[in-house]
């Protein structure tokens, strides 16, 4: 066998084994990430629904319709990616946790979930994903433009102004309107699905 096929065969049986060890690696590494991810999605149904107990898959949630809902009411780039029913310890619904992307956001998408009680008032939210600028649009994190959207309603729009909010408005961010919007945005079609599912109370 000469040198040259002898290198490439060795090449090879390199590559191979590479391989295979990177594969065992991955396998190895996706328990423990979607372990990860869960325990991050668990804390965000803590954080906007701090009282319940318990939290079950919405069972007619189906994502293709819930995402129909949106575009119709006119939330371009904006996906529902799933729905759960907060419980108490007695086993009473109150309300929901709908996950929401955003995808128009400043640094390409955000992700966050949404509390919505059964009579519309919304509990809050909580980021789980977003690539933005630090100091600008990651305020978006922060209790000061959080708190603007505790206790709003699913029977009103709601739309962004740099004058102040109240009244069907949410101030923006200085310096990061974009990001601003697509929180916003995302919370109008959080709500505009919460409206669509049994009347708007969960059961």
């Amino acid at each position: 066998m000469n040198k040259s096929v002898k290198d490439a065969l060795t090449l090879t049986l390199i590559t191979v084994i590479s391989g295979l060890a990177l594969g065992a690696v991955h396998e190895v590494t996706l328990a423990p990430i979607a372990k990860a991810n869960q325990n991050t999605i668990n804390e965000a149904y803590k954080n906007v629904f701090s009282n319940a107990k318990k939290f079950d898959e919405y069972k007619d949630f189906n994502e293709k319709k819930a995402n129909a809902v949106v575009s119709k009411a006119g939330y371009k780039g904006v996906t529902i990616n799933d729905c759960v029913v907060a419980s108490d310890s007695n086993g009473k619904a109150l309300g929901y946790v709908i996950a929401v992307t955003n995808n128009n956001d400043y640094g390409g998408s955000v992700t966050f979930y949404m509390g919505v009680k059964n009579d519309g008032t919304m509990n809050g939210y909580s980021i789980t994903d977003i690539s933005d600028t630090p100091g600008l649009g990651m305020k978006a994190t922060e209790d000061k433009f959080m708190n603007e959207f505790e206790g709003i309603k699913a029977d009103k729009t709601y739309e962004v102004s740099k004058s102040g909010g109240g009244d069907g408005k949410i101030e923006a961010i200085s310096g990061a309107t974009i990001t601003s919007t697509a929180m916003t945005n995302g919370v109008n079609a959080g709500f505009a699905y919460f409206n669509s599912i049994n009347g708007g109370e969960a059961k």
